[in-house]
């Protein structure tokens, strides 16, 4: 591109409404206090991120084979941090979500559009995260796990959660800010928790122990299930179209060019947002780009020190909490997925850590439950609307009323869905399509940000080879599930 080009947006690629021209805002001046004002997606992916991740999968997979195998943690943290960073440089550019510019490639917008709602659909379709929250809740009521007997009260429970997340998500003035407030209150909540209980009744040498495992690269234990490890390497983070959704939440924090877009907004807060939402793109001078490099301070505070750094804390103190409690050589009963934990402290340590240890599961497992019900009806209403002038036309229709109509839709299909399998079976599910997504979505990442970006605001060598290594990572793992389980295989 040359140096007259570049002081102009390139020509978007697709189907898609081109680009508009704005300047771009200037970011509060960065300070620890301005830090707290602006930062906020950080949180929501965080309490989305630290859920049956970190409670369930993490511990479950380390009490039966070891903590050796905790390297996979640390690898898919490490390469979805710079998945999330590259999608949100498409973001602050434009003011689009990341998925809106896989629709501006070839073959353009309507197959793009189907792609990566079936693919939405097929990951987060399933009340897992609603039905892992019935177990708990059923326990914490009852005082004792739930039986194969139980299977009418804890669909029951499944149905009353649906409904609460349904009623919270109907609050607020935008869905993210409602998102942020309760994200920070349950982060904190549950952070206070796990290090309180890890200093008390966790030895040094344990905890010693625990973070080698996280670093042991390459260790595989035999015995390791893989439809569990492949769940737990799209978890450990936030898993597929999780990392992708983030730019959702940008855009309506008003983060660079989202500022100049617009945000869904609830369906009590009187707005009437008639704005197409597609994305506007600045110059390329040295004004806007004094103030690309202020908001990419944010950016980098955001997810690498919020995101990153409480994935790792909390799947580390579930971790080393969960196998210093067990010492028991059977293995965990996945039945009993989000309330294991309960039973070991309760046994080990003190009876009332049944309540408190099951207060704290439900908030990590509810949480990620609020925020993958709005991920999913959130990436498919931002989908149709872009996708499809007609809709856009419609005088009578927001895009919040039809990401209302859409959240009425999926919760009809939630009570069908409680019924398809037990809460681990329907969890396990969800994280082995997140990983395809995943390996999948970090090639159309770099192909995005290194087509349609300026040059100067174009990823780096290192960041382009940062996407790559997470397609690798998810690629192998897919395909050593599929050679396992498929007829194929031939055992």
């Amino acid at each position: 591109m040359d140096e007259q080009n570049s002081k102009s947006p390139p020509m978007p690629l697709g189907t898609l409404p081109a680009w508009g021209h704005d300047e771009l805002p200037a970011p509060l001046p960065f300070s620890t206090r301005n830090l707290f004002r602006t930062i906020g997606p950080g949180a929501i992916l965080l309490a989305t991120s630290i859920g049956a991740g970190e409670w369930v999968i993490g511990p479950m997979i380390s009490v039966n084979s070891g903590t050796g195998i905790m390297w996979i943690a640390t690898v898919a943290i490490l390469v979805q941090l710079v998945f999330n960073t590259e999608a949100i440089r498409y973001t602050l550019y434009t003011g689009e979500p990341m998925i809106i510019g896989f629709m501006r490639m070839k073959p353009g917008s309507g197959f793009w559009s189907t792609i990566y709602t079936v693919l939405t659909i097929a990951q987060l379709g399933l009340p897992a995260m609603s039905a892992t929250c019935a177990l708990v809740l059923f326990a914490a009521i009852s005082g004792r796990e739930a039986g194969e007997d139980d299977e009418t009260m804890v669909h029951l429970w499944t149905y009353a959660i649906i409904l609460v997340t349904v009623v919270i998500l109907l609050s607020g003035r935008t869905i993210e800010r409602v998102l942020e407030y309760i994200s920070w209150v349950m982060v904190a909540f549950i952070f206070t928790f796990l290090i309180a209980v890890n200093v008390i009744f966790v030895p040094l040498s344990h905890w010693l122990q625990t973070i080698v495992g996280f670093f042991q690269f390459g260790n595989v234990p035999a015995n390791v299930d893989l439809l569990l490890l492949g769940t737990l390497a799209a978890m450990a983070g936030s898993g597929g179209v999780g990392n992708l959704v983030i730019t959702n939440w940008y855009r309506d924090k008003g983060f660079g060019m989202g500022a100049k877009v617009g945000a869904i907004t609830s369906a009590f807060s009187g707005a009437d947002d008639h704005r197409t939402f597609i994305g506007k793109v600045f110059s390329i001078n040295a004004e806007n780009m004094q103030r690309w490099r202020a908001w990419w301070r944010y950016v980098i505070a955001d997810q690498v020190f919020l995101w990153a750094m409480g994935c790792f804390v909390g799947m580390y103190l579930n971790v080393n909490l969960a196998t210093h409690l067990s010492d028991s050589a059977e293995p965990l009963d996945p039945y009993h997925s989000g309330v294991f934990q309960a039973r070991l402290m309760a046994e080990t340590l003190w009876s009332g850590f049944w309540l408190l240890a099951l207060l704290n599961g439900f908030w990590l497992l509810f949480k990620t439950n609020l925020g993958d019900t709005d991920i999913l009806v959130r990436t498919v209403t931002d989908i149709l609307w872009i996708a499809s002038p007609k809709l856009r036309a419609k005088r009578s229709l927001t895009i919040s009323k039809l990401y209302y109509g859409l959240l009425a839709l999926f919760t009809a299909w939630f009570f069908v869905g409680v019924n398809w399998g037990n809460a681990l079976t329907l969890f396990t599910i969800m994280g082995n399509v997140a990983g395809p997504i995943l390996a999948f979505g970090a090639i159309q990442i770099l192909l995005v940000n290194t087509r349609l970006l300026p040059v100067e605001i174009r990823p780096k060598l290192w960041q382009r080879l940062g996407l790559v290594a997470c397609c690798v990572f998810y690629s192998v793992i897919s395909l050593a599930l599929l050679w396992k389980y498929l007829p194929f295989h031939g055992d």
